[in-house]
């Protein structure tokens, strides 16, 4: 890959989302940090809009890490049976509403260190809770901004953590937060997986993929070109010739 974007570069390009994704937050519904962690545990393989249907009747049903505690997997099973992974969710959802019980009085921990030592809470999920629910700065990477900064030329690492340091160190830090919504934003309207829509982009001129694609499509027509040359050809008289000498 190309170097990456230095920290001028990539605060030009950030202008450029934002200008782009005015609105971007966090997709997921929440009224306090519990239910953000509940949602975004369940977000896996999921979709937000998914995600988001189940919990509107979850949340009328549980609102309390008491109320999860009680469950058993079976009951949560059959509240989220829509999403993917639901079994293994219900379980860690459980397991996590004890935990909170037993050593955080209740209560959802405002750190990143804390939160990971949830059953089921992973980096990820704990930087959109402590970024989202908390206000503290953090870059959440999930696929989309594995995919969008890996292209742009941010990151240059497919390890999550890894992309998440290279991140935290172009970004300012008072954007992080507002950075992965961008980011995000990004790779679900225009920079998708199978097929980015690179003619519409609004950071194609920053873009590492972009300009590697151009160069190769000039190449091809290079290539293209010359195949369409006309081939000069020697009549039999000279390879006759040709071959005695």
């Amino acid at each position: 890959m190309n170097h990456l974007l230095s920290r001028a570069e990539t605060r030009r390009m950030l202008v450029k989302l934002e200008e782009a994704y005015p609105d971007a937050k966090c997709a997921l519904n929440f009224s306090n940090p519990f239910e953000l962690l509940i949602a975004t545990m369940l977000s896996a393989q999921s979709t937000d809009a998914r995600v988001n249907q189940v919990t509107a009747r979850l949340f009328q049903k549980y609102r309390t890490p008491e109320d999860y505690a009680g469950l058993t997997p079976e009951i949560l099973q059959e509240d989220i049976k829509e999403l993917g992974l639901f079994r293994a969710k219900a379980e860690h959802i459980i397991a996590a509403s004890r935990m909170l019980l037993e050593k955080y009085h209740g209560e959802v921990p405002a750190s990143v260190e804390e939160l990971v030592k949830l059953p089921g809470v992973g980096r990820k999920t704990a930087n959109v809770v402590v970024s989202n629910a908390f206000g503290i700065p953090a870059i959440a990477v999930d696929t989309h901004v594995q995919r969008v900064a890996n292209r742009i030329g941010i990151a240059n690492s497919m390890n999550p953590e890894m992309t998440e340091r290279q991140l935290c160190q172009r970004i300012p830090q008072k954007l992080w937060t507002q950075a992965h919504h961008w980011l995000i934003h990004h790779g679900r309207r225009v920079c998708s997986a199978r097929k980015p829509k690179c003619d519409i982009c609004p950071v194609a001129s920053f873009c590492r993929f972009y300009q590697t694609m151009q160069k190769e499509e000039k190449l091809r027509e290079v290539v293209f070109s010359e195949d369409k040359r006309p081939k000069r050809r020697r009549g039999k008289e000279g390879e006759d010739r040709a071959a005695e000498g």
